[in-house]
């Protein structure tokens, strides 16, 4: 038995291929996003495309995503948060980090989204991910001023040297 890619220890035919073949549709949001992380494992582009809503449809390119994907070697998927998403909502939120090296690198990468996904006419798509809200940075040394040495080493006055 072939375990599915996405983590769930359920076998690959029972689990993400039903939706990635187009027998059933993924009935929540978690389900579409573990299969499309599945088809990313599998080079299946054209479902990634069919799974996009049609504002992002817009920006894909099926070539540089299979380079990516025949360019990646998966190593597992982690789901971290869910909100909404379940056969009942139309609209539904997933977070979740997926692990892969590319070829010819040793070091593991680990790629972080919120993705957003919307119910049209049965049907869940993938509608692109939230951006992180910006942190704030504390600075940790204190501020240099216009008449401090300079913090180079020159020994001129910082605003005669680095912070012209």
């Amino acid at each position: 038995m072939n375990l599915c890619p996405c983590g769930s220890e359920i076998a690959y035919s029972d689990c993400c291929e039903v939706y990635i073949s187009g027998e059933r549709v993924a009935p929540t949001a978690e389900a579409l996003m573990r299969s499309r992380y599945t088809a990313y494992v599998n080079k299946k582009i054209s479902y990634l495309e069919e799974t996009l809503t049609s504002q992002e449809k817009s920006d894909f390119s099926a070539a540089e995503t299979l380079r990516w994907a025949e360019n990646s070697e998966w190593i597992g998927l982690e789901i971290l948060q869910i909100e909404g998403g379940s056969e009942e909502d139309k609209t539904g939120i997933v977070g979740f980090s997926a692990r892969f090296k590319q070829k010819g690198e040793s070091e593991e990468k680990v790629h972080h989204e919120i993705g957003k996904f919307v119910k049209q006419e049965g049907r869940w798509y993938y509608a692109g991910h939230i951006s992180p809200k910006g942190q704030t940075v504390k600075r940790e040394a204190p501020k240099i001023g216009r008449n401090d040495p300079c913090s180079c080493g020159s020994g001129k006055k910082y605003k005669k040297c680095c912070g012209k």
